[in-house]
């Protein structure tokens, strides 16, 4: 996992604001031009555009300009070391609650 470290902070931070979330949720739905992305937030173009920086950087999403038209795409490749990341936590996660039942039983059954 130790791989994944800077991967995975930037994708954190990149996920951390609601403001992107929303953005990776209309991207979902597919490819859609910046000035349709900013119309819903009440927000300079600039402030916006930093949002659009921070998911770049983390790798969730792809911009290219045709024009005067800068369209952004859903990159899902990137979701995959998030994903990676969650299921070694569940796992982990799982094997203590599962030694605690362990545990419990135990000590209930001496009791009994």
């Amino acid at each position: 996992m130790a791989q994944y470290s800077h991967t995975l902070d930037t994708i954190f931070q990149a996920l951390a604001d609601p403001t992107r979330r929303t953005v990776l949720k209309r991207l979902g739905a597919g490819p859609a031009s910046i000035s349709d992305l900013a119309e819903p937030f009440d927000m300079a173009l600039p402030s916006f555009m930093k949002h659009i920086r921070c998911l770049e950087e983390g790798g969730l999403i792809h911009t290219r300009k045709e024009g005067r038209v800068r369209t952004c795409t859903i990159n899902t490749e990137q979701f995959a070391a998030v994903e990676d990341w969650l299921s070694n936590q569940r796992a982990i996660w799982e094997g203590r609650t599962d030694r605690l039942e362990q545990f419990v039983t135990a000590k209930a059954e001496r009791k009994a």
